[in-house]
């Protein structure tokens, strides 16, 4: 899977981190250069992800129901939307994969990272296989201090039960972010976003040039 025709890009970030505001950005920025783009997100994608969403963003569970529910939300989300995009040479933008279950169920929830590493390869591999294992080509890493995306938070919509969260949540999920970069470096492009929203996007698309993903993109 991932050498398939197409282009697999994930954006991460803390709670706040406004990872969101950008990938319209980018969307728009492959579609200028005649690349079909297919706009997702995690937990969600298809209805029963979307259902499941709004099970593991509200309701009160532990962090092993909580990591079940959402590699079931990932393994439909898979199956439906990502590969078949992938497979017609799509170029598949995710706001928040895998990478997120680390830095929240993971690093946040304080849960079993192994536990997490065995589902991670049963939902992502057709075979079990790590070497065929389905991870973005790229992940667009917005990296900021949580107790400024705690700041932004409080003008926020009615926060959901993970962005209610006190900062020492976030210093933990911002460091499981921290230790997923630190384990696969050429995957991510860390951006600083403790910036203003102009110097953020100039900067993913950067990082999209840099990877000769884009040429010459707009905005930069």
């Amino acid at each position: 899977m991932q050498n398939s025709a197409g282009l697999f890009i994930s954006f991460e970030g803390i709670d706040g981190a406004g990872k969101s505001t950008h990938i319209e950005a980018v969307a728009q920025a492959f579609e200028a250069q005649g690349h079909s783009v297919t706009r997702t997100r995690e937990p969600g994608g298809t209805p029963l992800a979307e259902t499941l969403r709004q099970l593991v963003l509200n309701d009160a569970m532990d962090a092993l129901t909580e990591s079940l529910l959402v590699f079931a939300a990932r393994r439909d989300h898979i199956q439906r939307v990502i590969a078949p995009a992938l497979a017609q040479g799509r170029v598949v933008l995710c706001d928040r994969f895998t990478d997120a279950t680390f830095a929240y169920q993971g690093a946040g929830r304080g849960f079993d990272l192994q536990v997490l590493q065995t589902l991670e390869q049963w939902v992502q591999s057709p075979s079990h296989d790590t070497q065929a294992l389905l991870q973005p080509h790229l992940t667009i890493w917005f990296d900021l201090p949580p107790v400024v995306a705690a700041a932004r938070l409080v003008s926020a919509r009615v926060p959901d039960k993970f962005e209610s969260q006190p900062v020492a949540f976030f210093e933990a999920v911002a460091g499981g972010y921290a230790a997923r970069c630190a384990q696969d470096p050429a995957r991510f492009a860390r951006i600083n976003a403790d910036q203003s929203p102009q110097a953020v996007r100039e900067q993913v698309m950067a990082a999209l040039c840099a990877k000769a993903y884009l040429s010459g993109a707009p905005g930069t």
